[in-house]
């Protein structure tokens, strides 16, 4: 009998088992075409797995042969480099069923459509179903723990792994003996097998020495020689799955995420946790109505089965997103924006109407906004993304919205010197803490944030000539140059003066920019406790967005509900907030 073997067989290692096995008579003569030898040698120059492995599995079968009394040929044309080329095709396996008519074999596949067209032909045809491996059952998974983030396994060294909490890990050994290479190219051949079986797993990338596989919750990159100087596998996982309400952040907050479709950029440091934010706010927008896609390669992200993950098409996110713009998702979560090309296609997408989350790395939340400059025009920056949150050791840390607007930048006093700039406010406190502006050829980012001090003194100053005016107000420093004076609404004419002279007056006396507003109304609220919930209730305000306030610290801006009543989790940083002044004896009241 003569059997030809496929590419598909040889990868898999099928033909070394069946001859130990002693599934080839005596007599029989195994043929491996040329074609087959060529595809694997060019996927094994590409630094592909599936190439080194066949070409193994061709010496295993070469020394089984000898050994058990069995011809081993090579038969068959060699391919030119375009047919290898056209692999995908199936012009090689054109070639190898070529082999298996002319010696009258019986070709061997676990190649389905091998085998139904070589069916089809009238060549005799053995189908040999792969074994499945289960993702769960493979050694990789093993070495995970429930505490487990990630685990590295590099040759020649003891394998090692990071196990704790977000912003607590610690980097532990979990084995006595060094991994071999022959131990990582088994573990790497049954991740591959596990991941092309496995309905919810893929191969997100192959190239020149590293494969990166998706294998279920898994993100797994394999890298080799020439890439990497030993070969080395490295998987990680998400420790936990959060929902948006595990977070503490503000209802205003939330609200700014689904008040409107925005951009937005979530920023932090390798490993902080931004992923999982990601994920939680995708679900978040999911309940809330919300049409939801992702943008990911690879596509790790872990969210509801109703949002489609899209990996970049053709290698191609530029590719991903004309399709998005097709298909018209309210929001599209892009996962990791790093290139120049990511930021591109991240404002063309946010440009075209479609709300925008993107995740970047950065170790500060103003250096997620410096990364843009450069890569997107600086005027449309804040038609961009207008929302930054930075997140640290799984939390979030700090929350950041963008303002475009015309003034004199800090630090400058001249009207003339009056330029666009784009100011960075903290998302909670209101106060500017970045102007980002052109001087010359150069982008300035400066930092205006002031430190108490200083802001008292300038608040003294303001105070002091605002009072010869009127009696009732409030004043707010935004920064050296710039405050706020809130005022009753019928003592705002005579303060700004006939045509603005008494404002421009007191202005110049200054040298502060004023921005007048009318007082918020001050409404007290009474507080009832339950279980889980501070109850506020705010009685004729049904439906209001109101700020909360405990004495004169500012807690948090929330929506008043059908029934006159906002609840605070007690758990949450606000609930906390709220049972420290009520143990001082401060009053809690609303502003609108």
């Amino acid at each position: 009998m003569k059997y030809v073997v496929d590419t598909s067989v040889l990868v898999d290692g099928r033909i070394s088992q069946m001859l130990e096995r002693g599934e080839f008579e005596d007599g029989s003569i195994v043929i491996i075409p040329e074609a087959a030898i060529a595809e694997l040698e060019a996927q094994a120059n590409r630094g592909k797995l599936t190439g080194i492995q066949g070409l193994e599995e061709i010496a295993r079968v070469r020394e089984l042969c000898r050994t058990k009394g069995i011809s081993l040929l090579f038969l068959g044309e060699r391919p030119n480099p375009e047919q290898i080329r056209l692999a995908r095709t199936g012009e090689i396996d054109a070639m190898i069923r070529k082999v298996a008519e002319e010696e009258d074999a019986t070709l061997i596949t676990s190649d389905r459509v091998q085998y139904t067209v070589a069916l089809a032909k009238g060549i005799k045809a053995v189908y040999v179903r792969q074994e499945r491996i289960k993702p769960e059952d493979t050694i990789i998974m093993g070495f995970f723990t429930d505490d487990t983030v990630s685990v590295h396994l590099r040759e020649g060294v003891k394998p090692y792994a990071k196990k704790g909490k977000i912003g607590n890990l610690e980097f532990e050994e979990i084995g006595d003996k060094p991994i071999t290479l022959h131990d990582l190219q088994e573990i790497a051949h049954e991740i591959l097998e596990a991941a092309r079986q496995d309905e919810d797993s893929t191969i997100e990338i192959e190239r020149e020495g590293v494969t990166v596989v998706q294998l279920r919750e898994l993100r797994i990159a394999i890298a080799e020689r020439p890439f990497s100087d030993r070969m080395e596998i490295t998987a990680v996982r998400p420790v936990v799955k959060l929902s948006i309400e595990d977070y503490n952040i503000s209802e205003e907050l939330k609200m700014r995420f689904v008040e409107k479709q925005r951009g937005i950029l979530i920023a932090g440091p390798p490993g902080a946790g931004k992923s999982t934010f990601a994920a939680s706010v995708a679900n978040y927008l999911m309940d809330k109505g919300y049409i939801v896609k992702t943008m990911e390669s690879p596509r790790d992200l872990m969210v509801r089965d109703e949002i489609t993950q899209y990996a970049p098409l053709e290698g191609d996110m530029k590719l991903t997103a004309d399709i998005l713009l097709l298909v018209r998702p309210d929001y599209t979560i892009y996962d990791e924006v790093r290139k120049a090309s990511d930021f591109q296609v991240f404002a063309d997408m946010r440009l075209a109407g479609v709300g925008m989350i993107g995740v970047t790395h950065a170790n500060k939340a103003i250096d997620a906004i410096q990364r843009m400059i450069g890569r997107v025009e600086l005027g449309v920056i804040p038609q961009v993304v207008d929302t930054v949150v930075f997140i640290n050791a799984g939390r979030v840390e700090r929350v950041y919205e963008l303002r475009f607007t015309v003034k004199v930048p800090h630090g400058m006093f001249e009207t003339d010197l009056a330029r666009p700039v784009i100011e960075v406010v903290d998302f909670e406190s209101k106060e500017v803490e970045y102007e980002i502006y052109t001087y010359g050829e150069q982008v300035v980012v400066m930092p205006v944030k002031m430190d108490a001090e200083k802001r008292e003194k300038v608040k003294k100053r303001v105070e002091k000539v605002v009072s010869s005016y009127v009696s009732n107000y409030e004043v707010d420093v935004l920064s050296d140059n710039r405050a706020v004076v809130k005022l009753p609404p019928d003592e705002i004419p005579s303060f700004l003066g006939k045509k603005g002279r008494r404002i421009k007056k007191i202005e110049d006396m200054l040298k502060i920019g004023i921005d007048v507003q009318p007082m918020e109304e001050k409404v007290p609220v009474r507080v009832d406790e339950s279980k889980k919930h501070w109850i506020l209730h705010v009685d004729g305000l049904e439906g209001r967005r109101v700020s909360v306030y405990a004495g004169n610290e500012y807690l948090f801006t929330a929506s008043v509900g059908r029934k006159g009543v906002i609840k605070v989790r007690k758990d949450r940083e606000a609930g906390k907030t709220i049972k420290t002044a009520l143990e001082k004896g401060e009053k809690i009241y609303v502003r609108y």
